[in-house]
């Protein structure tokens, strides 16, 4: 059975609503990663130190590892992020990285994000706005689309 699109409920906004088409892709691409941009920038103000500290704290290991791969994503991945470059593989990387979050980290602590110590509530909500972008790709205001390659 063919799929069809809905029908406008108010037909004379088919004409913005085609001009606007690809907006949508850049608004989530900016907002998420420009979030994620302010969690990697605090990351790299403190230092590797205490990052490290943290990791093994919630037992990641090797924790330098873990701790050079989350500021490289939430920095270089970003910024890759929000100009639409690589943004599948990145997209999904820190996608992986907040399931990580998720459920070794805050899961224990319940859901609500006010709950002590923080739930796991916006840990998986980011995680699955950035699974969707791996998802959907870099869109068509984006770098991947301009140099036409993308994974």
């Amino acid at each position: 059975m063919a799929q069809t699109e809905a029908k406008l409920i108010i037909p004379g906004l088919a004409g913005f609503y085609d001009w606007s088409r690809g907006f949508s892709d850049v608004i989530i691409r900016a907002a998420a990663g420009g979030i994620l941009f302010v969690h990697g920038w605090v990351k790299f103000n403190a230092g590797l130190t205490p990052i490290v500290g943290a990791m093994n704290k919630n037992g990641f290991f090797p924790a330098e590892v873990f701790a050079g791969s989350a500021m490289f994503l939430e920095t270089v991945g970003a910024i890759c992020i929000i100009i639409g470059l690589l943004t599948r593989f990145f997209a999904a990387a820190v996608a992986i990285e907040l399931f990580c979050i998720t459920f070794f980290v805050s899961y224990a602590h319940g859901f609500a994000f006010s709950s002590p110590g923080g739930g796991y509530e916006f840990p998986l909500l980011w995680g699955l706005v950035f699974f969707a972008i791996a998802l959907r790709g870099g869109g068509y205001y984006s770098v991947d689309r301009l140099i036409g390659k993308e994974l």
